[in-house]
């Protein structure tokens, strides 16, 4: 076996950088990759870790959720109280009482810097500012994940988007960026559910079209020395491999799960909000079925919840949409600890800002960008602990300011991947760190 030896460094899952490093060159010595799964298979370790991105669209008032600043005046501190929580010491607010009470399964986040500004989920979904993108622009945390690895199974997509579609655009996934659509997270929505249906079709026919398509392939390679487009390579695989297997199907059929506990993550509201029939519903269904495709083997799965964009009616719209997420988000923390799944899932809970310290005119808080609030379980971590702290009207950092960027260094880490090492080549041929300059988070490995 070849070693590498260098400082050493832990994972959150408390494997050795080296001991790392150790494996990552077993290809040199003859064994292959599908050894390498053998291995690890048969010493009961898997390979398969995932991440679920709960993003809060429109950026949520962090100082009516896990921030309250019950000493300031009331144009301030708002109308919600704080709670205790099973962290002594520790309070968030009284409409997160499950949260509260299972805190210890989780790390949050105080002082969030570094928000790009823009009502968008390109900084939560790319952990990069939308300024200076290389040609094709950043892909999001999923298509870098197929990009390196592929699909655990065949059948489940590697990166899966179950987000509703939001009229205002930019809340919408960017995509793939230079990694190209074949890395595209998929949507199983609409057209695309309906399309996963075989009406009267043996399977078998599959089989003997992806043999002729084999071999038309073949022939035209001779021809062409460049071959076929790569994504059209890809799309027809993927096409065939999803037709062909009920397990992404399954995965999606929340009549297969115990309604014991879909009852757990709380009832659908497609109505949360006056304006929810332009694609900001409370559907915590879709946590549940979050959990199911990563169990399937889907390594990154992102879902929008509701809107946070309350410039008016804040505390109104507040009391309808914060317990909901509350009950879904504790049922799905406590869903994976129950089948022994924390250290292989990681979930972080965010937006693309914070609002104002000051409430408005209209009830409401506006955009705030000099600190916001994230919701970290799962993937191994030290959780039960709070990190960084705001002033006494929470208008800004004033202890350990933790950027968007190191949020996302964890999230690769606990992926088992250095984001500062690893890279991805972009349109031109040039390699791309994951990330550059950011390290992940030292309090919680």
């Amino acid at each position: 076996m070849l070693n590498i030896r260098g400082n050493r460094q832990q994972f959150c899952d408390r494997v050795d950088r080296r001991d790392f490093l150790s494996i990552g060159t077993l290809g040199l010595s003859g064994l292959t990759l599908p050894g390498l799964l053998r291995a690890e298979a048969a010493s009961g370790k898997s390979s398969h870790k995932s991440v679920i991105m709960i993003y809060l669209t429109g950026g949520p008032p962090h100082q009516d959720m896990v921030d309250l600043k019950p000493n300031a005046p009331s144009e301030i501190r708002g109308e919600f109280n704080p709670i205790a929580t099973k962290l002594p010491g520790v309070q968030i607010s009284e409409l997160m009482p499950r949260t509260a009470g299972t805190l210890d399964r989780f790390v949050t986040i105080r002082s969030l810097v570094g928000s790009d500004g823009r009502h968008s989920s390109f900084q939560c979904a790319t952990g990069r500012p939308f300024a200076n993108q290389p040609q094709g622009g950043w892909p999001e945390i999923g298509p870098v994940m197929s990009q390196l690895y592929g699909p655990v199974n065949a059948a489940v997509p590697p990166t899966i988007d179950l987000s509703m579609h939001m009229e205002h655009l930019p809340y919408n996934l960017p995509g793939p960026g230079f990694l190209g659509q074949s890395h595209a997270p998929f949507k199983p929505t609409g057209e695309s559910l309906a399309d996963m249906t075989l009406e009267n079709i043996d399977v078998s026919r599959f089989n003997n079209r992806r043999d002729l398509l084999n071999k038309f392939d073949d022939f035209k390679r001779h021809l062409d020395k460049k071959g076929l487009p790569r994504d059209a390579d890809a799309f027809t695989q993927q096409a065939l491999d999803l037709l062909t297997s009920s397990k992404l199907a399954d995965a999606l059929d929340l009549s297969k799960e115990d309604p014991k506990v879909r009852q757990r993550y709380g009832e659908d509201d497609p109505r949360i909000l006056p304006y929810s029939n332009k694609g900001y519903q409370g559907i915590v269904s879709k946590f549940l079925t979050a959990r199911r495709l990563v169990e399937a083997g889907a390594r990154v799965v992102t879902v929008s919840y509701a809107d946070f964009d309350w410039h008016s009616a804040n505390f109104k719209h507040g009391r309808k949409v914060i317990p909901l997420l509350d009950q879904a988000l504790t049922a799905l923390v406590d869903d994976l600890h129950d089948r022994g799944m924390q250290d292989d899932v990681t979930v972080v809970v965010w937006g693309e800002f914070g609002r104002t310290p000051k409430i408005n005119a209209n009830a409401g808080r506006d955009h705030w960008t000099k600190v916001c609030c994230a919701l970290l379980a799962g993937g191994g971590m030290r959780t039960g602990q709070v990190i960084g702290a705001t002033n006494k009207y929470a208008e800004e950092a004033v202890d350990r300011p933790v950027h968007f960027s190191e949020v996302f260094s964890q999230l690769y880490y606990n992926l088992g991947i250095d984001p500062t090492l690893r890279t991805v080549d972009d349109l031109t041929g040039r390699p791309r760190y994951l990330q550059d300059d950011f390290k992940p988070l030292p309090e919680v490995c």
